[in-house]
């Protein structure tokens, strides 16, 4: 059998090295990505530079960047309100830029590390991670804070199941999973076992699985968002701080800081990994955009590779 790097390099890969859109004078490290479909741009949180940067996908270059951010982590854009909002650890601030200029709007005061940033469609509300241990409810109309959904620890990456009316989330320092009922603001947790510091997560919608991905073991965690079972255990790449369920092809896409991106395919309760993709140490934020079945991963500057958008097209 050929090792995984070199499986990833044959005519047969799931996944396919496109293009690299280059950032410009980036040297920091990057965080997460963000994206308005309707204009098909790409948001990047230049976290190490203080920076926004903003990518034109049809034209495959850099659009502009914004500077004066405090080290910017979370990037969501909010189509209803045809709004940007980017999520600051440094200061504890939400920007809110105007989509069509980008121009600044708003700005929300969380108090310290403001995190990732979700929308929640159904409701029209937009949630924030911060601090030590909360959710930060958003109101899109007004740009103000609603409530705080309170947490154990730190939130880390969390997602909406819309249609239960709840939310996962991440809390590493805890060494646990949270459930928080949005309408009724109670949560529960699931303990993570041995299990430590899980960053990412996804919903596999179609499966009504929370995928949960550790670093330490590197593992990728199916649980049933029924009652948070858990359904299948892989282990993965390092470093993981991003993961993404392709349900087209019933894949899952995890991208580590240990440079690759690790693909696996999920056929009932069984995950088996594909191929374990190359990429660059450090390269660990990623995102999947199901609409235009491309997998962009943010790839900082080293010595020899300029910090870029590596664009990877899934096949078949």
């Amino acid at each position: 059998m050929l090792p995984l790097t070199t499986m990833a390099q044959t005519a047969s890969a799931p996944l396919v090295l496109e293009t690299k859109i280059p950032l410009g004078e980036v040297s920091g490290r990057i965080d997460h990505l963000g994206i308005d479909l309707k204009r098909q741009r790409l948001f990047i949180a230049e976290l190490g530079d203080d920076s926004l940067g903003v990518i034109d996908l049809v034209a495959g270059k850099l659009l502009q960047t914004i500077s004066g951010m405090r080290e910017p982590q979370g990037v969501a854009y909010v189509p209803s309100a045809d709004s940007v909002y980017v999520a600051n650890g440094g200061d504890g601030s939400v920007r809110v830029l105007r989509g069509e200029d980008l121009e600044p709007t708003g700005r929300i005061e969380l108090g310290n590390d403001a995190d990732n940033v979700r929308v929640d469609t159904p409701r029209n509300r937009v949630l924030v991670g911060y601090g030590n241990g909360a959710l930060a409810v958003i109101d899109p109309t007004s740009r103000t804070k609603t409530a705080d959904l309170r947490l154990r620890a730190h939130p880390e990456g969390f997602q909406l199941d819309e249609a239960g009316g709840r939310v996962f989330v991440n809390v590493p320092d805890a060494h646990e999973i949270e459930i928080v009922d949005l309408a009724s603001q109670t949560s529960r947790s699931l303990a993570t076992q041995r299990a430590r510091s899980n960053f990412p997560m996804a919903i596999d919608r179609d499966t009504r699985r929370v995928i949960v991905v550790f670093r330490s073991p590197p593992t990728l965690m199916a649980l049933s968002g029924e009652d948070g079972q858990i359904v299948a255990k892989i282990e993965t790449c390092g470093d993981a701080d991003d993961v993404f369920v392709d349900p087209k092809r019933h894949r899952v896409y995890v991208s580590c800081g240990a440079g690759a991106v690790d693909v696996f395919d999920q056929q009932g309760v069984e995950y088996r990994r594909l191929a374990r993709v190359p990429a660059v140490p450090g390269a660990r934020t990623s995102l999947f955009a199901p609409e235009l079945d491309r997998l962009f991963v943010a790839v900082r500057a080293q010595s020899n590779e300029p910090a870029a958008i590596w664009l990877f097209r899934p096949v078949p």
